[in-house]
């Protein structure tokens, strides 16, 4: 981008949904999983997509342009390194990624106007209800954003394990755990640790299969509930990744609040969210913020603000200690 005009640039900017929009079709679709084989022409592809062959022909010409699938001289479209992070069946999928942020949050964004003349979440003015509420009540979405999650954590819970020693303890408590990949991949690691999963009570039965084929049913507990109520107590360390960040300042203070009801003197609080940097950098934890916007209603923060938020709720900010993905580890412990 550096060599291109002011004006190119913006062009650029201005137009980056013709991209993520077709990024979302090619998903939706599940192109790369039919290509996973070998090259093939959208003639060959469009009865099985239920596609317009030479309507699919310009979408698939127009992500090669960009380096997501490539075709050759007789119009055959193959796999790129790009393309193949949209496969259904392989490590770090983004397939559900590119479906979940092409519909609802797609949809969202285009309220992003409405959120910043008002401040309320563009998601339930369209909607009618809260994101996680949408969620409990769409079985679909549900099972897409929990994919999604996975594929958006993965490098993420790799990067924590190795910036962050969970020696010592003995009981890790994963506070909105969701679908258990985080906390399966933190026992699998300490092999002495036992874990506890706490999410809502639609959650955890979803979780549970999981944890089971992960053979951690014996040293994790499952449980459901609302931390926004109580916490399960007993517990080393309570773990919570990019819980906070979709609070604002008052709700996330009653779940921290919660958290240091159930916690010993001794316990750690680990929060794993995106720390906004000082400056005009680039930061995607900026972009990311305007999501919490529009969606959640919460929000990304500054080392100064999460330190002001933990003073608020009873803890003292003990260090950040960052990883090589997008997230740090924003440790606490109680200061009363």
């Amino acid at each position: 981008m550096e060599s291109l005009s002011p004006q190119q640039q913006m062009s650029r900017m201005l137009t980056g949904y013709w991209v993520s929009q077709a990024l979302y079709v090619a998903a939706k679709l599940g192109l790369a999983d039919s290509l996973k084989d070998g090259p093939r022409t959208a003639d060959d592809l469009s009865p099985a997509t239920q596609t317009h062959p030479k309507a699919l022909y310009r979408l698939l010409r127009a992500l090669a342009s960009v380096g997501v699938f490539a075709e050759d001289d007789h119009h055959r479209f193959s796999l790129t390194p790009l393309a193949e992070c949209l496969r259904s069946d392989v490590p770090g999928s983004q397939r559900s990624l590119a479906i979940m942020t092409g519909e609802e949050h797609y949809r969202a964004f285009g309220q992003l106007l409405y959120s910043v003349r008002t401040g309320k979440i563009a998601f339930e003015k369209l909607f009618g209800v809260p994101v996680f509420d949408f969620l409990q009540n769409h079985a679909e979405q549900a099972k897409v954003f929990d994919e999604a999650m996975v594929g958006v954590h993965g490098r993420e819970s790799a990067a924590m394990l190795d910036a962050y020693d969970f020696s010592g303890v003995r009981v890790l408590a994963d506070l909105g755990g969701g679908n258990g990949s985080l906390l399966s991949a933190v026992l699998r690691k300490y092999p002495a640790m036992r874990g506890v999963l706490f999410d809502l009570p639609g959650v955890a039965e979803r979780a549970k299969a999981n944890i089971q084929v992960a053979g951690l049913a014996e040293r994790c507990q499952v449980v459901g509930g609302n931390f926004f109520e109580a916490v399960p107590g007993g517990a080393d360390a309570y773990l919570l990744r990019h819980i906070i960040h979709d609070w604002d300042d008052i709700k996330a203070k009653t779940i921290l609040q919660n958290v240091h009801r159930a916690m010993g003197k001794d316990s750690r609080l680990l929060v794993v969210e995106s720390v906004i940097p000082p400056g005009n950098a680039p930061s995607f934890a900026k972009l990311l913020d305007l999501t919490m916007l529009v969606i959640p209603g919460g929000q990304e923060r500054t080392e100064d603000e999460y330190r002001t938020l933990y003073e608020g709720s009873g803890f003292r900010l003990t260090r950040i200690v960052p990883t090589t993905a997008e997230v740090s580890v924003i440790e606490g412990q109680k200061a009363s």
